[in-house]
């Protein structure tokens, strides 16, 4: 029998991380972006939107007013989809049962001029963001009632965010979301099975292969996972595994920040367009338990294809099978990586 070729033949690609699988069909569209390309306008955003609720010194919804902050900014969502107070019962009735739910929702401005997005920053102010993102993780994880601090960054209209000035989100909540639960227990399970590190394992055979790797430094590296989902979907990791942003060493904050920039760059190339994205920080949960198998990461999944104008939707198979995608991961490096 023929071997199993990666770049043509259809297969299904596995998932350490979550144990899931993605159907990739690489024969049905090889070279997704040789075909037309759609520019967009440019829009030309001002520094400051006296409409804008994120603004220095604008009044939000509720009256409180932003304070003329030069840096970073952060306050708990006024719209909170958790909520610190929340009834924590449960209810039952037969094949019915719900629960519910406490948690702290805050809303992170990364900088005060409007017309910014992580691209266009410079380094100080992604260190500065990084530095508010471990000092969030921090105290939202010291609530008895937190055991999960999720950071996440929606970008562009098409991922639903409704302002577009340069800020992310946080839910921290008591129970630790699904998909951490699956990333948790695979890397604990890899960990008391082989004494080692199941990402920094896989960013080893990685950066031995080259394939996938778009970009790296001394300490951190970008690549296209094994098993992307998403058609130009890229994973950032330390190099060396530590739990959560808070262990990163203050020396490498720079590093994180270099890439950060990079990586938001070469996306903004790709269509020559300002590239949307829903960004999202994994690390170790709150809940006070020993996670030393951990190993943090940040995953990018943006849902464009083919230009500017051409996005990628999970529908039909994916919604009623499983993640199907024709442009291989490789191809997706490949392309991303030629834009350095």
């Amino acid at each position: 029998m023929e071997s199993l070729n990666l770049a043509e033949h259809p297969h299904r690609r596995y998932n350490i991380l979550t144990s899931e699988w993605v159907l990739v069909s690489p024969h049905r569209n090889k070279r997704p972006w040789q075909g037309k390309v759609e520019k967009v306008d440019q829009e030309n955003r001002p520094s400051y939107d006296p409409t804008c609720y994120l603004c220095p010194g604008n009044t939000r919804s509720n009256g409180q007013v932003n304070p003329a902050y030069e840096n970073t900014f952060v306050f708990t969502n006024d719209f909170s989809a958790l909520l610190a107070n929340a009834n924590s019962s449960i209810f039952e009735n037969e094949l019915l049962k719900a629960r519910g739910e406490k948690g702290i929702c805050r809303v992170l401005c990364y900088a005060p001029d409007h017309s910014l997005t992580m691209p266009d920053m410079d380094i100080p102010q992604i260190e500065k963001v990084i530095q508010l993102w471990q000092n969030e993780y921090t105290e939202l994880g010291k609530h008895t009632f937190i055991n999960h601090v999720q950071l996440f960054e929606n970008k562009g209209a098409v991922m639903g965010c409704s302002n577009p000035h340069p800020h992310g989100q946080i839910w921290a909540q008591e129970t630790i979301p699904l998909e951490v639960q699956k990333k948790s227990a695979n890397q604990k399970t890899y960990f008391e099975k082989e004494g080692t590190h199941l990402l920094s394992d896989y960013i080893k055979q990685e950066l031995a292969i080259e394939e996938r790797i778009i970009t790296q430094n001394e300490h951190f590296v970008a690549l296209v996972p094994f098993w992307a989902v998403w058609p130009f979907e890229v994973m950032i990791a330390p190099k060396q595994a530590q739990p959560n942003l808070t262990a990163l060493p203050t020396e490498q904050t720079i590093h994180f920040a270099q890439l950060l920039k990079q990586l938001t760059q070469l996306y903004d190339r790709l269509f020559e367009t300002s590239f949307p994205y829903s960004a999202g920080i994994h690390q170790a949960p709150t809940d006070g338990q020993d996670h030393v198998y951990w190993h943090w990461h940040v995953s990018f999944y943006p849902p464009l294809l083919r230009s500017a104008t051409v996005k990628k939707f999970m529908v039909g198979y994916e919604m009623f099978g499983e993640p199907q995608r024709d442009i291989t991961a490789e191809m997706a490096a490949e392309r991303l990586r030629g834009l350095l």
